[in-house]
């Protein structure tokens, strides 16, 4: 069962991760209605390392990137189902549009994203990059996602 932790614990776990001789996997998102999509993309990315950090957008960061009738569910909520996944170790949230700050920080072994991104268009690339990371893009399930589930709810 993963923890939730704040900017303040950030350093500790991650003395005690590499106390360890373990590698970390990080990815981000907004995780509004968990899916089977979901479900798959965290499996998957946990398994480029020994442990995940999924940093989560916060509401005022969603609202910011899908609209003011997003999140369906609030930021609280979303770090407890998360948490509560077996594959997940660490929720930490954030507020910019991009974690790109956070990701130099963090240093990530591996940070994954969506097979929709490339090098090219993906934001944190460069983040990454600058220290050596390894970026991991992970199949997403086809035609599954929060947006569809809302459309379909609305139709």
């Amino acid at each position: 069962m993963g923890r939730l932790i704040n900017k303040e614990d950030l350093q500790e776990v991650l003395a005690e991760i590499k106390k360890e001789g373990k590698t970390l996997a990080v990815t981000n998102g907004c995780f509004d209605i968990l899916h089977v999509g979901h479900v798959r993309y965290l499996n998957m990315s946990a398994k480029q390392a020994d442990y995940l950090m999924v940093l989560l957008n916060s509401d005022k960061s969603v609202r910011a990137i899908k609209g003011e009738s997003r999140p369906i569910n609030k930021e609280e909520d979303r770090a407890e189902v998360l948490s509560a996944l077996n594959c997940v170790d660490y929720v930490m949230f954030f507020d910019e549009n991009s974690p790109s700050k956070l990701l130099e920080e963090i240093k990530p072994d591996v940070y994954t994203k969506g097979a929709d991104y490339n090098l090219e268009n993906l934001p944190e690339a460069k983040s990454i990059q600058s220290y050596g990371g390894k970026i991991a893009f992970i199949d997403l399930v086809e035609g599954v996602s929060t947006t569809k589930i809302l459309e379909k709810l609305n139709s």
